[in-house]
């Protein structure tokens, strides 16, 4: 298994919080399926089948937040209610006011949740003791935020920061571009986007396409910046750097996938993967923090 996305957090290196005490954290909101009358229900599930709630690989471990969402979109809602009002207007003579119709969408609303379908989700989370990570595998900073939002209430007094580096990410990565050199370890592959800094928000994005040096300059010139770039780290990893310090698009390439060679059934293969992907993605944070001038302290 490997993330697609990363949304990076800084805990203490090491921390000494173990995965028992990290298991009884997260056990008192464990998932439970959501009842016939919930629309949303969320808690940590177990990363393996007859598993615990921390799996652990070599140190590492691994955690996932659950959610079920029922599907009821306030069109069936309105749809269901506006003909029951014209069925309460035909019988009393008079169409219902302001507040009944907002009584009525509500009994509707509670009438057909129990037949709503549900959907599953998982967010997949990944805490490096060692090194110091927490990395959730979130496109967006809102979906990780609900990830963390629920541990910090889980676990008490969890040292966790945001990764702060000493350089803005969209200036290293413009200066990347216009100089036409990347960092040591890194290449600059065929994806990026350049957006203005004022008020025209002009953007130039560039996808599955070669960057042309000069052109690429002229475009700094006018005035935009790279706020997206993509690049492959030690011939290993490519990805998408992004203006917040996310990582984005990641892919393991095939120097990686030969590794998995003479793995016998899914428990081992998803073991390997995981020490792959964590020892790998470990030694690409720290060299991507690393090009960005080190992290900023506080």
């Amino acid at each position: 298994m490997w993330f697609k996305n990363l949304q990076i957090y800084r805990l203490p290196a090491p921390w000494a919080y173990t995965p028992e005490q990290l298991e009884e954290a997260l056990a008192s909101s464990s998932f439970t399926p959501a009842s016939s009358n919930e629309l949303l229900r969320q808690g940590w599930d177990k990363p393996r089948p007859n598993g615990g709630l921390v799996h652990v690989v070599n140190k590492q471990m691994l955690i996932v937040l659950g959610t079920e969402k029922k599907l009821l979109p306030n069109s069936v809602i309105n749809q269901v209610a506006k003909a029951r009002a014209a069925e309460m207007e035909e019988a009393q003579g008079f169409a219902p006011g302001k507040k009944a119709m907002k009584e009525l969408k509500e009994r509707v609303a509670d009438e057909l949740l129990p037949r709503a379908f549900s959907i599953r989700s998982n967010v997949w989370t990944w805490i490096d003791p060692v090194n110091g990570w927490l990395v959730v595998d979130a496109a967006s900073p809102a979906k990780a935020d609900e990830v963390i939002k629920l541990l910090l209430k889980a676990v008490d007094k969890l040292p966790l920061e945001s990764l702060r580096v000493q350089r803005s990410p969209v200036g290293v990565m413009t200066e990347w571009l216009q100089t036409d050199e990347a960092p040591a370890g890194f290449t600059v592959d065929m994806d990026t986007e350049l957006r203005a800094t004022g008020e025209s928000k002009a953007a130039v994005r560039y996808v599955k396409h070669s960057l042309d040096p000069e052109e690429v300059r002229r475009h700094i010139a006018a005035g935009k910046q790279c706020t997206r770039l993509a690049m492959t780290w030690d011939s290993k990893i490519s990805f998408v750097l992004t203006e917040s310090l996310a990582i984005k698009s990641i892919k393991p390439l095939d120097v990686l996938d030969e590794k998995d060679a003479g793995i016998r059934n899914d428990d081992e293969r998803f073991d390997g993967d995981f020490m792959l992907m964590t020892g790998e993605l470990a030694k690409m944070m720290a060299d991507v923090v690393e090009a960005l001038g080190g992290e900023a302290k506080a």
